[in-house]
């Protein structure tokens, strides 16, 4: 029930009432939570007793609105809220690298929101933030320093023509400049400050007008809603402005994979490579794993007789928990997937590979359960596979070539041979058919097209049979009939 207090001014006039509902205690801490609070003001001329009822009566109007939601205090800042959110959210379960993606988008959103309180935060400041977060000032990394021809004096003045060791005895990679590229501006300062010269007489900066990615731009958006959609629920704001809010479209682009003749160039280029990187990329194509799943998969997981492999953890990697075994994308992704006999002879072949090399290796090898492993044993970092992809299209003169790109290729080559947009849902481990629908739309209507000609050609073929086998044994030759007599 709410409780209301009389104020009344230097003269004991009652000149207003002080309305509070009561909103329980915090879940985590315990804490009583600071109370709905409002304010009615008695008009010129009111008794007593006529102001004591409406306020009366405006306390319960007030208390309604405090429980539909309609009415908070927003009293708190976005920064201190966004904290607690994501605090709370980790406490039940979210993601660490979802947690870690979230505040990479916060680090940008707080300058223009941190301060700002929950209840002052309207439509029109998430479009302002969207539009600066849109331009190419929004970008820490569009400067970067070019060497001067001092830069090279100064270094073979000193004798130096390698890396170059700073103030605190830590060599500075030369690598890049040496070839002709820039750096960034801070690398460029400890060079300077290395040489005893100012930067601007060592290093032109050059200024790059690059813009954010409209999919960074979105993940801000997602932030802020998830933040201000929990406020919401808190009942701390009345609506959640970033619902009435106009981010930038999502520029989408079509997912890459490989035609066929590309993929049997692939195939072919990596009968030459070692054993272990034939296996996994292999499996990355006939399974359309994801990169974390396919570094997850571990021996256990394999069954040989049913020739399924058991899609249910996967490799991730964090700054600031390095390589760590998690879940799945969603509770769909964990799967069971049959794969061709090839993928299993070859799976058979690196395994006996692998127990060779464990002996080789002897103390230094790493033990762990994963198929796929780094190159002493132990977990492989995830940016592993995708680096040896880029040398592989580079020894090869393939086209580029990342991870995802085998997932994409295994739905099309599905797709187009005519496999079911549900079968090829499963596989992939997506939570629905419009996810997929949503991805590979595209892959589809070129897949239907084609099915479609193929149809046709299936027809005419049947046709082209019939008239050259001529008629079947005991067939009848049509007889012509006249014309129909009237029925009498």
């Amino acid at each position: 029930m709410a409780n209301v207090q009389a104020r009344k001014n230097k003269e004991g006039r009652i000149i207003s009432y002080s309305i509070r509902v009561y909103r329980g205690r915090d879940p985590e801490t315990g804490k009583q939570l600071t109370p709905y609070a409002s304010t009615w003001k008695v008009p010129e001329g009111w008794g007593e007793s006529r102001a004591r009822r409406e306020a009366q009566r405006q306390a319960v109007l007030f208390e309604q609105r405090c429980r539909q939601g309609a009415v908070g205090d927003g009293r708190e800042t976005f920064r201190e809220y966004a904290e607690y959110v994501l605090n709370w959210k980790a406490s039940v379960g979210m993601k660490h690298l979802t947690e870690v993606h979230y505040r990479q988008s916060l680090e940008r959103v707080l300058p223009a929101l941190g301060s700002m309180r929950l209840r002052d935060i309207r439509p029109q400041h998430l479009n302002k933030l969207y539009q600066a977060l849109s331009a190419p000032q929004a970008r820490a990394d569009n400067e970067r320093a070019q060497a001067k021809p001092q830069l090279w004096r100064a270094l073979e003045k000193r004798g130096l023509y390698g890396d170059v060791p700073d103030s605190d005895g830590k060599r500075i990679s030369m690598g890049r400049l040496r070839q002709g590229k820039a750096v960034k501006p801070a690398t460029a300062r400890r060079i300077a400050q290395a040489l005893g010269q100012p930067v601007q007489e060592l290093f032109t900066i050059l200024r790059e007008e690059r813009t954010l990615s409209s999919r960074t731009v979105m993940n801000c958006h997602l932030l802020v809603s998830t933040v201000l959609g929990q406020a919401e629920k808190e009942m701390l704001i009345p609506f959640n402005p970033a619902r009435r809010a106009t981010p930038p479209k999502r520029e989408g682009g079509d997912p890459n994979y490989f035609q066929e003749d590309e993929v049997g160039m692939i195939l072919q280029a990596l009968e030459s490579e070692p054993l272990k990187w034939r296996a996994a990329v292999y499996v990355l194509l006939v399974s359309g794993c994801r990169r974390g799943e396919l570094l997850g998969l571990k021996w256990e997981k394999i069954d040989w007789e049913k020739g399924t492999i058991r899609i249910d953890c996967a490799m991730q990697y964090a700054p600031d928990r390095g390589v760590y075994e998690s879940t799945p994308k969603t509770k769909d992704s964990v799967r069971t997937l049959r794969l061709p006999e090839e993928a299993f002879a070859l799976l058979e072949e690196y395994r006996q590979w692998q127990e060779d090399f464990k002996r080789q290796e002897g103390a230094r090898w790493k033990e762990s359960p994963y198929v796929f492993t780094g190159e002493h044993g132990g977990p492989m970092n995830p940016s592993q596979l995708g680096n040896w992809l880029t040398r592989f299209e580079k020894r090869h003169s393939l086209p580029h070539l990342n991870p995802h790109a085998f997932r994409h290729t295994m739905t099309s080559l599905l797709l187009f041979s005519g496999v079911d947009s549900i079968s090829v849902s499963h596989r992939l481990g997506h939570s629905n058919v419009a996810t997929t629908t949503n991805i590979y739309g595209h892959l589809m209507k070129q897949a239907e097209d084609r099915i479609s000609g193929k149809m046709e050609e299936l027809l005419a073929e049947a046709r082209r049979s019939v008239q050259s086998a001529g008629p079947g044994p005991g067939a009848q030759a049509p007889t012509k009939r006249g014309p129909k007599e009237p029925v009498e």
